[in-house]
């Protein structure tokens, strides 16, 4: 099998620390470089692979949870936001823009495709007060908890 040298490979020691090599090393180490270069593309500065999972930010305070995905370029049509089984699924597709004629791409970096996220809750939410909404590129969604998940303080007698 004929390896590709990849900035990833290239910049990398040939031999394990030590100067010597065993052959379940190496083995284990080219097993590495295929899932780094299936999972962050070939990096050789030609296309990435597509692959599109926004970052996500998940808050708790005592009467809700409050999730945030940078999702920008697209728009609130293209974003599907379900309760299921007490987890928050967010999932759409960020479409790639049309090529141009005459312009030459030197580097693809941007990211595209289909994505979902799931976000497990906590059984005691009310999911008929759940809101979205999408400003500026971020998705901000609002779920609040039941009054039973709330907490409650107790007044500490003498």
């Amino acid at each position: 099998m004929v390896r590709a040298l990849t900035p990833w490979t290239a910049a990398r020691p040939m031999t394990p620390l030590g100067g010597r090599r065993s052959g379940w090393f190496d083995e284990l180490r080219h097993e590495m470089d295929d899932l780094f270069d299936q999972f962050f593309g070939a990096g050789d500065g030609g296309e990435q692979a597509a692959l599109f999972a926004p970052r996500a930010n998940v808050a708790e305070t005592e009467r809700e949870y409050e999730i945030t995905l940078d999702l920008p370029g697209m728009k609130p049509d293209e974003v599907d936001v379900e309760l299921k089984e007490n987890q928050l699924w967010i999932s759409g597709e960020r479409r790639q823009e049309a090529e141009e004629k005459g312009k030459t791409y030197h580097r693809v970096e941007r990211a595209y495709g289909q994505f979902r996220r799931i976000i497990p809750l906590a059984s005691h939410v009310k999911p008929d007060a759940i809101e979205a909404e999408y400003h500026d590129g971020v998705l901000r969604i609002t779920v609040p908890k039941h009054e039973a998940a709330q907490p409650k303080r107790i007044e500490v007698k003498c």
